[in-house]
């Protein structure tokens, strides 16, 4: 019998086994994840999660009965140590287990500060899974100081959420800009009116020399000179794709665990997607951290497997939630020169041109925006700048 084995039980593993089923896929599934839980939603985890506003069981991605009713075998808390290519098999602990294809979406990992400048204190965490979250939440008490290392999504959307849970909060960017890496001047201007609004502590330009206290967190010595007490600290500096696996079993890697356009690996029989693959993408090759590309293209190599034979073709999208600011981005803005701001007031987006080409949009609080950039970007129209500039300019128009 066939015998699909996935690693890795987050978003995209989920989707890949359940893709099978619902594709008519009659022959063996197992899916493989090291945390103790069914797979669940992450991006709620530094935010509705630790705000008390979701409970666990909401989280979970499909109830233990889809897995079940549908002869998914779900091997929660077990790591996979080694994959034989040749013999095509992978190793749990004593156990060694066949497989027909073999599905990496081993996701990725948090960067965190080196034991050295103090990363290996209590009280510093990072935010990747439930584990992270359920040991960070106790010290989120009110009154207390949170420092946050980093100015990307992740450690903005962790300081709006301290400062919801009434913590006093100081952010530090080492970049002359939160949002650097990922944003136009103009989204990161917006962001930091946001937080400041909000009473964060913000200062870019400025990074970590080190942490100090003993045992615990108690402060922070900047590069600026200057010293905070603080009583934990978030690092948001990044994430590195979950690579050793493929890399000890002599799999091909490239930003990630190289595909082909299919999410085919270079060893036979095995495929990987998600978080930890890069594929290729127009002229390039590249990696999305995103939720929805995880379901896309699990989705796509569950279908390959069975036969269709079908490249993956990615439509980037991303959110992220502040505050009461939900940010939607379409498209990748890589290589724009200049940005187009429409102003609608309490409705903002942010709109990426390279040339008379658009790549991609930043709505805040603006789904119509959003939506229609969205559909632009994906059929390869262009949007007239007038139009977007003018607030009362009829977006929907240049769909036609």
């Amino acid at each position: 019998m066939s015998h699909v084995v996935v690693i890795g039980a987050g978003q995209a593993g989920s989707s890949c086994v359940a893709k099978l089923r619902n594709g008519g896929f009659e022959g063996r599934v197992t899916l493989i994840g090291s945390e103790p839980a069914l797979p669940y939603q992450r991006p709620p985890l530094s935010k509705a999660y630790l705000l008390g506003e979701m409970p666990l069981e909401r989280m979970f991605l499909r109830p233990d009965s889809f897995y079940t009713d549908n002869d998914i075998e779900v091997r929660t808390g077990e790591t996979v140590t080694a994959i034989d290519t040749s013999a095509q098999t992978v190793t749990l602990g004593e156990e060694v287990m066949e497989y027909t294809d073999l599905v990496l979406t081993t996701g990725s990992t948090p960067n965190r500060l080196p034991a050295a400048i103090g990363g290996d204190l209590n009280g510093v965490f990072t935010v990747r899974d439930l584990a992270d979250v359920d040991a960070m939440a106790p010290w989120c008490k009110q009154g207390k100081t949170a420092l946050i290392v980093g100015g990307g999504y992740i450690g903005l959307e962790a300081a709006a959420v301290c400062c919801k849970l009434g913590l006093n909060v100081v952010l530090v960017e080492m970049a002359d800009r939160i949002l650097q890496r990922v944003a136009a001047p103009e989204t990161s201007d917006y962001f930091r009116s946001l937080h400041t609004s909000h009473g964060v502590d913000l200062r870019e330009g400025v990074g970590l020399t080190r942490l100090t206290g003993d045992g615990n967190v108690t402060g922070a010595d900047l590069t600026d000179g200057t010293s905070l007490d603080v009583d934990l600290v978030i690092v948001g500096v990044g994430i590195t794709p979950a690579t050793q696996l493929a890399e000890a079993a002599g799999i091909t890697l490239d930003n990630g665990i190289a595909t082909d356009a299919q999410g085919r690996t270079s060893a036979p029989h095995v495929w990987a997607a998600g978080d930890c693959a890069s594929f290729p993408y127009k002229d390039d090759r590249i990696r999305l951290e995103s939720v929805p590309n995880a379901i896309d293209q699990a989705e796509c190599v569950a279908e390959n497997i069975m036969g269709a034979a079908k490249d993956y073709v990615a439509r980037p999208w991303f959110w992220s939630d502040q505050y009461d600011v939900k940010l939607q981005i379409a498209g990748l803005n890589t290589g724009y020169d200049h940005v187009v701001t429409r102003d609608g007031g309490a409705a903002k987006s942010f709109w990426y041109y390279a040339g008379d080409t658009l790549l991609a949009v930043d709505a805040a609080n603006d789904p119509r925006a959003y939506m229609i950039g969205k559909r632009l970007i994906e059929a390869g129209k262009t949007a007239d700048p007038a139009v977007v500039a003018d607030p009362e300019g009829d977006l929907k128009a240049m769909l036609k």
